[in-house]
């Protein structure tokens, strides 16, 4: 009879604590796949011990390349809860495919270019006209990837520019070697001295593990990259993919995007 009364009161008890108003439900572990620009790679994964401390239960799982891959893979059906594209273009392809809704991206931030040169600067290169020289050898990123197109972008500008002489971007262009697949791809063969010189975002540059040089390419000729975040519409976990796309864009992530040479969207 104890034992029937002990059975009963335990069960009460456990009742009873699982009704109590206010008692908040434990959450079942989720992973959020996260597909992000390259570029954005140190910054996000700073942000992500914050997140996932404010939110018990869940981990932050990182896909980063260029755009481009991203935005195929999306075409292609890949599970995902977020994408963070380098530019406008690739979320289109994404929006296009039906993975992201046409209202749902948002500018988070902005980057600018910079050319990159390796510690020792073998060729001398020390303003924009240099890169000129005949036989130096110059990587960029390929067309298809955002921080490619924007480095073509500044060339095209540059050929307008008196003070760096006629035809320059077709002369600077008979200098590259080779067209890598992202941004970090260029950054490592600069910083390795297996190029004389590389186009890059400013934020790989203030994220380089090694030493490297920059030249600094002015406002006038530069060219400002717009950075799209969206919730992807089949997402499993719509609401802590849109609690994560707010905390880039809060005030917390914000200033981790900054620290990492990135500019606010004005």
């Amino acid at each position: 009879m104890k034992k029937a009364f002990l059975f009963v009161s335990v069960f009460v008890l456990l009742l009873s604590s699982a009704c109590t108003p206010g008692a908040a439900p434990e959450r079942s572990p989720v992973t959020l796949n996260i597909l992000a620009a390259a570029s954005l790679t140190e910054a996000f994964q700073e942000m992500a011990p914050a997140f996932e401390a404010a939110h018990a239960g869940v981990t932050l799982q990182f896909n980063f390349a260029g755009s481009q891959q991203l935005a195929q893979q999306l075409a292609n059906g890949a599970p995902a809860d977020v994408f963070a594209s380098a530019n406008k273009k690739q979320m289109d392809v994404a929006v296009e495919a039906g993975r992201v809704a046409a209202d749902a991206p948002a500018s988070f931030v902005q980057n600018r270019l910079v050319i990159v040169l390796p510690p020792n600067n073998p060729a001398g290169i020390t303003a924009l006209a240099d890169l000129t020289e005949p036989g130096l050898k110059i990587v960029l990123a390929a067309k298809e990837v955002p921080v490619g197109q924007y480095a073509l972008d500044f060339l095209a500008k540059a050929d307008a520019d008196a003070s760096l002489g006629s035809g320059y971007s077709t002369r600077v262009l008979a200098n590259v070697v080779s067209y890598e697949e992202n941004v970090k791809a260029v950054l490592t063969k600069v910083s390795l001295g297996e190029a004389d010189a590389g186009i890059v975002y400013t934020s790989d540059a203030a994220s380089a593990t090694g030493e490297i040089l920059q030249i600094e390419i002015p406002d006038g000729l530069n060219v400002i990259a717009q950075y799209p975040i969206a919730v992807v519409q089949d997402s499993a976990n719509s609401d802590l993919a849109r609690a994560f796309v707010d905390w880039v864009q809060s005030s917390e992530g914000q200033k981790v995007l900054e620290k990492y040479g990135f500019l606010p969207v004005k």
